[in-house]
């Protein structure tokens, strides 16, 4: 008997026809795929970005910044400690003592103390609760590569902080709120009463995400801060080293120093490179929980495939039959059905992309957002490995039907 053998051409021309014949049920097949890669998209989209935002915040900090903050930061496994870490992080405080035994015993490195008191700061225009005022050194502007805008903004200097004198730095965003109009430099800010020049407006730093947010924060001399506070204790010190190559060396001394005054336990000491390696696990692991919760979309779109094939193969069932009595193989009849369901699922897969290309564009105007190659070729495959898996079962059955019981089918 004849057997007619198409190609692969031809087979993928009577899929797209039969899928076409009905575009309600096409769409409607598809909107499980699509609800599931777009928030693939999504969330891997928002991982990603959030990752490169933090990486760069850390990389404007530099490799050579070591970090002193009260109670036990990190677990024994590198972790961020979820255990005794709160009382301690209130119980415990440094002075000005620890700056200067520090100051001693690490000659060449930049010792920055920083005080935060929670204030009102307010402008003609308006009036912003609740901020954080960070009271710091000259140098803290240099350290932590935060700089006032140009022309004529600046940084407080060194006499200016030993007097303790009444300028401020404000963020970028802080600035806007304060003086909507503009032209912040060189007005006056009222916080406690007290009036405050403002001798700079630090450029903009974008989000919050993985840190502070330096637009919303105001700088002043740490003694003013203290004031302003109605305490002396430091919350944290950055310690910069004159090279990367002096990190480790300094961290030891740093810890001999302070081990001195507390209990091993009663402080950190940490380099921006492990304290960048927790945040991204961090971030990974919740990356990929929520991913994996949007790829159970796949799976029920994956069902629904498969379902809708089942239908498709009952109400096929003459038509095969007909195929078959005239020489069709078996072969032929199961790769048509398969490509129909790896079509549906592909067709889905990539509306999912778009559709989760374009939320990604509009939802990194409020936070860090990217997507990568990598999550879109993830995505295509996922959605098109869905549709070969779950357009197996059907495509078999169809593809086993007797020919004289399926011309004899109503």
């Amino acid at each position: 008997m004849y057997r007619f053998k198409p190609s692969v051409g031809d087979l993928i021309r009577s899929s797209l026809q039969s899928i076409l014949k009905n575009k309600g049920r096409t769409i409607l097949t598809s909107l499980g795929i699509i609800i599931g890669v777009t928030s693939v998209i999504l969330l891997t989209s928002i991982g990603n970005g959030l990752t490169i935002y933090i990486n760069s915040q850390f990389e404007s900090l530099g490799s050579n910044s070591i970090f002193v903050s009260p109670g036990k930061v990190f677990n024994d496994n590198g972790g961020f400690n979820n255990q005794g870490g709160a009382g301690r992080l209130v119980s415990t405080s440094f002075d000005q003592k620890n700056i200067a035994n520090l100051e001693r015993g690490l000659r060449g490195s930049q010792i920055v103390p920083i005080s935060v008191a929670q204030v009102d700061i307010k402008s003609l225009n308006a009036t912003k609760k609740g901020q954080n005022l960070i009271g710091s050194t000259y140098q803290y502007g240099l350290a932590t590569n935060n700089f006032p805008q140009s022309p004529n903004g600046r940084w407080f200097s060194r006499e200016e902080e030993v007097k303790k004198s009444k300028v401020i730095v404000l963020g970028n965003k802080i600035a806007s709120d304060l003086f909507p109009g503009g032209n912040a430099l060189n007005k006056k800010v009222i916080i406690k009463g007290k009036n405050l020049k403002v001798i700079g407006i630090n450029d903009k730093k974008g989000g919050s995400f993985g840190g502070p947010d330096t637009d919303s924060q105001s700088f002043v001399p740490i003694g003013l801060a203290q004031e302003f506070s109605g305490s002396e204790k430091i919350q944290q010190i950055l310690i910069k080293t004159p090279t990367k190559d002096q990190v480790a060396i300094t961290k030891t001394q740093t810890e001999k120093i302070l081990l001195k005054t507390f209990d091993k336990d009663a402080f950190s000491v940490f380099d921006s490179s492990q304290l960048l390696s927790s945040i991204n696990s961090i971030i990974g692991t919740l990356t990929l929980a929520l991913t994996g919760i949007a790829a159970i979309s796949l799976i029920v779109g994956g069902i629904g495939i498969m379902n809708i094939m089942l239908v498709t193969v009952s109400e096929r069932t003459r038509e095969i039959g007909l195929r078959k009595a005239v020489g069709a193989y078996p072969r032929a009849i199961l790769l048509q059905f398969l490509f129909e369901a790896v079509i549906l699922s592909s067709v889905g897969g990539t509306i999912g992309i778009i559709l989760g290309s374009l939320g990604t564009f509009a939802i990194s105007n409020f936070f860090p957002a990217q997507v990568t190659v990598g999550s879109v070729l993830l995505a295509f495959g996922v959605s098109s490995a869905v549709g070969i898996i779950f357009g197996v079962a059907p495509a078999r059955k169809a593809s086993q039907l007797s020919p004289i019981e399926a011309l004899r089918y109503e």
